[in-house]
């Protein structure tokens, strides 16, 4: 009897991924990751700076309606001092015009100030008093 050879043919169309098809996958998602990561960032920092705006420009308009209350003769300057706490890491400054922008006027201006990582930015807010 003769031995009968069989051939084994590969397997076409075979299921899985290559190892290249595997490696090219992860690549193209790291670099999706890692661009959403950096957004975030730049999210947290957006989120930080518009708390901090919202903060001093709160601390401002409460000095001005303290102002306001004290009326046209009770206004003076105040030099840059810091808030009480907690806003300690906050500072108000209050200057007046007399006269300014006619007679018998006065314009105020509450500056509000913070520190963080990129300088000491600033709000400030205006009005005037008359007589």
């Amino acid at each position: 009897m003769a031995a009968q050879k069989t051939e084994q043919s590969p397997k076409k169309n075979q299921g899985g991924f290559t190892l290249i098809e595997v490696l090219i996958a992860i690549v193209i998602l790291s670099v999706g990751l890692l661009g959403m990561a950096s957004l975030n960032v730049g999210i947290i920092k957006g989120n930080k700076l518009s708390g901090d705006l919202t903060t001093a420009t709160t601390l401002a308009q409460d000095k001005m309606e303290d102002i306001r209350r004290q009326g046209y003769a009770g206004v003076t300057p105040e030099d840059r001092a810091p808030c009480t706490t907690p806003y300690s890491k906050y500072e108000r400054e209050v200057s007046v015009s007399v006269d300014d922008p006619a007679p018998r006027m006065k314009t105020i201006t509450v500056t509000a100030y913070w520190r963080n990582s990129i300088g000491n930015p600033s709000v400030e807010l205006k009005t005037i008093l008359a007589q």
